[in-house]
């Protein structure tokens, strides 16, 4: 019953949510590791399942390639999962922080790319929100 704080419900801005969520609500799985993307087309096919994203950072470190998202067997690997649930006839997205990364994405085929998170992108805000106020001494007048 929190739908005010439900992103789902966009903090309570969607009328008669509760009673109408089956409609505002999908099922996307996430694909993260080197076996995930073997059973891809499997993973889409499930019964239920609206869409698959792919997570290139845990991909990645499942690869063995730990923190090189856009190591070339990475991103083949993501544009393997592309290929196999577009052939499911689902939609395909995935996680991708670096403008150029997503740009590469996008002209790869994805149909959704996450190219931010509300976690980064306040503690961002609020660093330079805080930058602003700090005095030349090094100090600061504000906290965040």
């Amino acid at each position: 019953m929190g739908s005010a704080l439900a992103r789902s419900a966009r903090w309570n801005r969607i009328d008669r949510y509760l009673q109408e969520s089956a409609q505002h609500t999908s099922l996307t799985v996430q694909i993260e590791t080197a076996a995930g993307v073997e059973a891809a087309a499997e993973i889409a096919a499930v019964d239920g399942v609206d869409a698959v994203f792919v997570g290139p950072s845990d991909l990645s470190a499942s690869m063995g390639l730990l923190g090189q998202q856009t190591h070339p067997d990475v991103t083949a690997a993501v544009s393997s999962v592309f290929s196999a649930v577009t052939a499911a006839g689902k939609p395909v997205g995935v996680n991708a922080f670096d403008p150029a990364a997503a740009d590469a994405y996008l002209a790869a085929g994805a149909d959704f790319v996450a190219v931010g998170a509300d976690v980064a992108l306040l503690a961002r805000a609020s660093e330079a929100l805080a930058a602003r106020f700090i005095r030349t001494d090094g100090s600061t007048r504000a906290s965040y």
